[in-house]
C-alpha cells in the first residue's frame, strides 16, 4: 500500500493515449476540423493528458468555468483555482457544434495534439476572469495579457491526447508523469514528500530553503517548470545544467528527486501556487514550499499573499499543505543563510538573494558573490549570458 496522499478528488484522470494507439488517433485527427491552440491552452492540454490537472479529463465547460471564477471550486465541491479552457473566434464558434469532435493543434508547432468531443461553447466576461485569477486587469501584467488576447469564445469538452510536443524526448528521465513520480516515490518509502517549484536556476537562499523542506519530509521533489517562460527568464536547457550541477555537488541524491513538467507560467502569485499544490498532491506531494512571492510578477502581489491564499480553504480540501517559510538571505554577522523570521540582525548585514536580482547581474556583465549562488551555478549561467 502507497503511504503517499491521495491525488486530488481521489484518482489520477490520464487521457494520454498509450503508444499503440496513438498513431491511429493522430491520423483520425487529420480529418477532423480544427482549434489552434496557444502555448498556454497547449500547455494545459499536456498537463491534462499526463493527469497533472487531475481529475480534470477535459476543458471546462461553462459550469466549472463560472464555478472556479466565482468560487475557486469546481461544481463538485473540489478545489480549483483557476479556469482550464480552450477558446475560439465568435466566426469560428459558429462552426463548432456541440457532439462533434475537433482536433487541437499548437500553434506555434502545427503539431496536432489531441481530440476534444466538444460538450460546451459558451462566451464569457474576460476582465472578471482576470480579476479572480490574477486580481488585477492591468493589462500590463503577464497573465492578464494572454487572456485579453484570448478568443471571446470557450468550448469545452473531453478529452483524449496523443502527443507529448518532445518534451518527453527532448528531457528523457527527467520527465515524468504523476504516475511515474509516485512510484518512484513509493519505492524509496516515502511517505511525506516536499516539492520545490521553480523557473530560476537555484540560487543559494532557493538551496536553503529546499534543505529545509527536505529536513522535514522524507523526500524532496526539486519540480521545475520548462513550459513557456515570459521573456528574460533563463532557458529551461540552461537552467537543467545548473539543477545537475547542484544535485550532483550540494545535495543527498538518495533524499531528492528531480523531474521537469511542461506547463506555462501564468504569474498568477496566489492562485498559481493553489494550482501548484493540487497538481503537486496528483504527483505524490505532501507539502510544497511556498515562499515570499511565489509565482509573482512585478507588484502586483504582497509579499506572502500566496501563503495567505490557503487560509481561505477548509481544512482537508487541499492536502499538498503549504511549508511556509520566508525570504532566505545570506547575514554576514550569522555568518551564514537565515531568514527573515529567524535572523536578529539589520538590513545592512544581509545579502539579499533573489532570482530577478541575479538575471540582472549577470546581464550587466557583473559576477554575483560566491554566497549568493555556488560558483559551478554561476560558471553555467556567465556561460549562457557570455553568449547572448
Amino acid at each position: 500500500m502507497s503511504k503517499l496522499v491521495p491525488p486530488h478528488g481521489g484518482k489520477l484522470t490520464p487521457v494520454l493515449l498509450p503508444e499503440s494507439q496513438r498513431a491511429d488517433a493522430l491520423a483520425k485527427a487529420k480529418t477532423l476540423p480544427v482549434i489552434r491552440m496557444t502555448s498556454r491552452e497547449t500547455s494545459d492540454l499536456l498537463m491534462i493528458g499526463m493527469g497533472a490537472f487531475s481529475p480534470l479529463t477535459g476543458f471546462m465547460g461553462k459550469a466549472n468555468y463560472e464555478s472556479v471564477v466565482e468560487t475557486k471550486h469546481l461544481t463538485n465541491g473540489l478545489a480549483w483555482p483557476l479556469p482550464i479552457t480552450v477558446s475560439v473566434t465568435r466566426e469560428q464558434s459558429e462552426a463548432i457544434k456541440i457532439g462533434m469532435e475537433v482536433a487541437l493543434v499548437d500553434d506555434e508547432t502545427d503539431t496536432y495534439c489531441g481530440i476534444l468531443t466538444v460538450s460546451d461553447k459558451y462566451e464569457y466576461d474576460k476582465v472578471k476572469e482576470c480579476k479572480a485569477v490574477f486580481f488585477t486587469d492591468d493589462p500590463e501584467h503577464d497573465g492578464v495579457k494572454k487572456v485579453m488576447a484570448q478568443g471571446d469564445v470557450n468550448v469545452g469538452g473531453e478529452l483524449v491526447t496523443f502527443s507529448q510536443l518532445g518534451y518527453a524526448s527532448k528531457y528523457g528521465d527527467y520527465y515524468a508523469t504523476p504516475a511515474q513520480t509516485r512510484a518512484i516515490f513509493d519505492e524509496k518509502g516515502w511517505a511525506t514528500v516536499a516539492a520545490f517549484q521553480t523557473r530560476n536556476p537555484l540560487h543559494r537562499s532557493h538551496e536553503f530553503l529546499c534543505k529545509m523542506g527536505n529536513e522535514v519530509c522524507d523526500g524532496l521533489f526539486i519540480h521545475p517548470i520548462v513550459g513557456k517562460l515570459k521573456s528574460g527568464d533563463i532557458p529551461a536547457e540552461t537552467r537543467l545544467e545548473c539543477y545537475e550541477v547542484l544535485m550532483k555537488n550540494y545535495f543527498n541524491e538518495k533524499n531528492v528527486v528531480m523531474k521537469v513538467y511542461p506547463m506555462e507560467m501564468r504569474y498568477a502569485g496566489p492562485s498559481e501556487a493553489i494550482l501548484h499544490a493540487i497538481f503537486r498532491q496528483n504527483f505524490g506531494c505532501s507539502h510544497i514550499l511556498v515562499g515570499r512571492d511565489h509565482a509573482g510578477v512585478g507588484d502586483y502581489y504582497t509579499a506572502y499573499q500566496a501563503q495567505e491564499i490557503f487560509e481561505t480553504f477548509k481544512p482537508g480540501e487541499i492536502l499538498c499543505q503549504p511549508l511556509k517559510v520566508t525570504a532566505a538571505m545570506y547575514c554576514n554577522k550569522c555568518e551564514g543563510m537565515t531568514t527573515e523570521k529567524t535572523c536578529p540582525h539589520g538590513k545592512e548585514d544581509h545579502l539579499k538573494i533573489s532570482g530577478t536580482k541575479l538575471r540582472a547581474m549577470l546581464a550587466a556583465g557583473e559576477v554575483p558573490p560566491s554566497n549568493f549562488s555556488r560558483k559551478e551555478v554561476l560558471e553555467i549561467l556567465l556561460k549562457y549570458y557570455s553568449s547572448k
